[in-house]
This record gives C-alpha cells, sequence and structure tokens, in this order.
C-alpha cells in the first residue's frame, strides 16, 4: 500500500534547466550591453563551466565571471545580468505538463506528498511558491535540513520520519538515477523515473517504474492499491 509520494524538484515537477538557459542567455545579453567584453557564446560557456565546478545554484556565478574576465567586478555589468537574470527566470520556470492535476488527484486519494531536493532552501521555497504548489505538499526536504546530498540515505530518512510512513509505503519520483532512484531504493522505498525531465540520455534507470508523463503516476498508484 502507498501512503506517501516524494518528488524531486527540479528536473521532475519544475522544468529547471530550460529555465536556467533561458535565464543565463538574458543575463549575458545585458551585461554584454552593460560592457561585458565577452562573445555572447563564451560567456555562456564560460558561466556552465562556473556552474558545472561550483554546482547548479551558486549565486556568485556572474562574479566569478567577470572577476576572471576583467579582473574586478564592474557593479553595473553585475546588476545587469543580475536583473535580467530574475526577470527571464520568473518569466521562464514553468510545471511540466499535468504536475498540477496529478498532484490534485494524489492529493484527493488520500496520499501525503513531500519533496526532497538538493536546492538550498530559500531556493526552492521561492521556486514552490512562485508556482502555487506551496500547499500541496505535507513536507518538503532541502539541503539544509540534513546538510547531505542524494544519494545519502539521510534525506530520505527524514521526509520518512517526518511524513510518519515506513519505507515500503512511499514511492520517489526523480529525474536522476544515480542520486533519486539509488538514494530511495537503499531505504526501500519504491520508485519511478522521470524520463520525461531526464538531461542525461539514460538508457537504463533501474527504478521500478519509468515516467514519459507525470499522470502515469496516477494509474501505477491505483495499480498498487489493487495488487497488480
Amino acid at each position: 500500500m502507498i501512503r506517501a509520494i516524494v518528488f524531486d524538484l527540479d528536473n521532475t515537477l519544475v522544468d529547471f534547466m530550460s529555465m536556467k538557459r533561458l535565464a543565463v542567455e538574458a543575463a549575458i545579453d545585458a551585461m554584454i550591453d552593460a560592457g561585458l567584453p565577452l562573445e555572447r557564446d563564451d560567456a555562456e560557456r564560460e558561466i556552465f563551466s562556473i556552474y558545472e565546478r561550483e554546482g547548479i545554484e551558486y549565486q556568485r556565478v556572474f562574479d566569478d565571471l567577470l572577476e576572471s574576465r576583467m579582473g574586478y567586478v564592474d557593479h553595473k555589468i553585475l546588476a545587469a545580468g543580475i536583473v535580467a537574470y530574475r526577470r527571464a527566470r520568473e518569466a521562464a520556470l514553468v510545471l511540466y505538463p499535468h504536475v498540477t492535476v496529478t498532484l490534485m488527484t494524489l492529493i484527493k486519494k488520500g496520499l501525503k506528498l513531500a519533496v526532497v531536493s538538493d536546492a538550498p532552501r530559500r531556493e526552492a521555497w521561492l521556486r514552490l511558491c512562485y508556482l502555487n504548489l506551496h500547499h500541496m505538499f505535507d513536507v518538503v526536504v532541502t539541503h539544509e535540513d540534513t546538510g547531505e546530498r542524494k544519494p545519502s540515505p539521510a534525506p530520505f530518512r527524514l521526509v520518512l520520519e517526518r511524513l510518519g510512513v515506513e519505507p515500503e509505503e512511499a514511492l520517489m519520483v526523480g529525474d536522476w538515477p544515480e542520486r533519486d532512484v539509488v538514494g530511495a531504493m537503499q531505504l526501500g522505498m519504491r520508485t519511478a523515473f522521470a524520463r520525461y525531465g531526464d538531461t542525461f540520455g539514460t538508457n537504463h534507470s533501474g527504478a521500478d517504474y519509468d515516467l514519459e508523463d507525470l499522470q502515469q503516476l496516477v494509474e501505477i498508484v491505483e495499480r498498487i492499491e489493487e495488487g497488480a
């Protein structure tokens, strides 16, 4: 029997990477207009190289770019980039198809819903509130809650404890097999791979279920309830 569904946030509920790329492109254009001495493609490559090194949520990426290329932070250029990034981020931050209707259907079935994210607490809540999802989840666990990132069992163990359910009563949905699927399976949770949000070209997820659309989750829960 399933009593709770636990979701990753980015690239599972929210099309995070599309948002990130569009926001970065807008920031680069604004910084170039403000005097950044770089070609657009070169700036984009360097910014994503910094993200790869420091983490995709790194907050000083534009500072590092300016220090690397100009030797100092030009605050006019920096401010232009930040403002353009924030405006584009809000416009580009969207849910995947059928997310809201799926969550509402699961709630109506009496299931508890939770989020486990490696994102910083502030950023996770900003995304949830902006998309009006913050009222739908019983529990939200972020990196600051345990100090550990998936696939460490710590965030999964904490979300189960706060939900008040056993591992076999919960199903984890995520887009990153090595983190979401492996971490949840270590504790005995069922797992579903959000293939629609996959950015790695995964062939074999290792999950109990693969989802091409989040709405398939409703049918999976119903099959589990029927003992199929």
